[in-house]
Parts: C-alpha cells; structure tokens; sequence
C-alpha cells in the first residue's frame, strides 16, 4: 500500500510539477531602464514590418508587398508554433514560452526582407534595429540569447527562399565600386 501511494503521488509531482515551477520561482520585476529598453525594443519590432512595407509601398514594388506579407506571416507563425511546442523556461522563470522569440521573428522579418529586396543598403540598418530588438528582449530575461538567435534564422531562411532582388521598371541595375583611382560605375539591363 506505502508503495502504490508512494508511486501515485510521484506521479502527480511528475505532472504538476511543471506547473507549480512555473508559479512559485518570483519573477524579479525590472529596472525603469530595463522596462524602457524592453518597451523601445517592442516598438521596434512592430516598426520593422510597417517600414519594410512603406519602402516597398514608395517604389511601387506591390510583388515586394506580398513578398513581405508571406515572409512575415510564415516568420512568425513558425516562432509561434515552435513557442508553443517546445518547452524552454524563460530566464525570469514566468511560463515556459522562451523559444524562440517571437517579438524578434516580428523584427527580423521586416530586416531579412529589406536585406534580400533592396540590398544592404536598406538590409545592414534594419539588421542592427533587429540586433536591439534581440538586445532588448534578452536583457528584460524575456528569452535566452539563443532564442532570439533563432527567430533571426527563421526569418532569414524564409527571407532567403520567398524574397527576389527588386529589379526596376525598366530591368536596369547599376552599382558603383571603389577603385584605387577613383569609382568605376556598372549599369547591365536585363531583356
């Protein structure tokens, strides 16, 4: 009998256990610094989308709106899934929702789309708003610097596979190189 009630109430540690984990380590609240970063990082991650959109939308690239839309959708929906079946706990010990991160999914969409559309002229300056976005949400103890890690690689993949170079109107691309005796101009058009 000791044994059978031995063996039920292990059981029912071993299922609650997570549970009660979850709500009985105390979640340090953060420095009005901290929640300030966490907030501008949050803003940031939203903002990435929307200006990606607007660059696309001020160049009539309604190809790169779509674009966008998936890689975006596909982005954080994955982040999402994969939050949902994979059990990490947040370094603040709150829930077990840390990977990955899908508030830097958000972000990295918007930068790996910039980055794959219009080059890094538009890529390298969304690339660092996703580096504070990740910044942000590690130091809040939100996620672990592998989570955000990881939203970055999602997105990345899918910017890799769904988003084509934007090519203008007229299928003419130019660039412009530094060489020891000045700058040497390229210009090619595409039939």
């Amino acid at each position: 009998m000791p044994v059978r009630f031995l063996g039920t109430m292990s059981l029912a540690i071993l299922l609650a256990g997570p549970a009660l984990a979850a709500t009985s380590a105390p979640v340090k609240p953060l420095t009005k610094t901290e929640k300030n970063i966490e907030t501008l990082g949050t803003g940031v991650a939203i903002a990435m989308p929307l200006v990606a959109g607007g660059i696309s939308y001020f160049k009539h690239d309604r190809v790169g709106i779509a674009q966008l839309t998936v890689e975006t959708v596909l982005t954080v929906g994955t982040a999402y899934a994969l939050k949902n079946i994979v059990r990490e706990r947040r370094p603040n010990g709150a829930d077990f929702q840390s990977f990955p991160s899908d508030t830097t999914a958000l972000s990295a969409s918007g930068s790996s789309y910039l980055w794959g559309r219009y080059g890094w002229q538009y890529g390298l300056p969304a690339f660092f708003a996703t580096q504070f976005v990740s910044y942000s949400r590690v130091q809040a103890k939100q996620h672990h610097w592998y989570d955000t890690l990881s939203s970055s690689a999602i997105a990345a993949g899918y910017g890799y596979v769904l988003t084509t170079p934007f090519k203008r109107k007229y299928n003419i691309d130019t660039s412009m190189e530094a060489s020891p005796g000045g700058a040497m101009i390229h210009m090619s058009y595409n039939f």
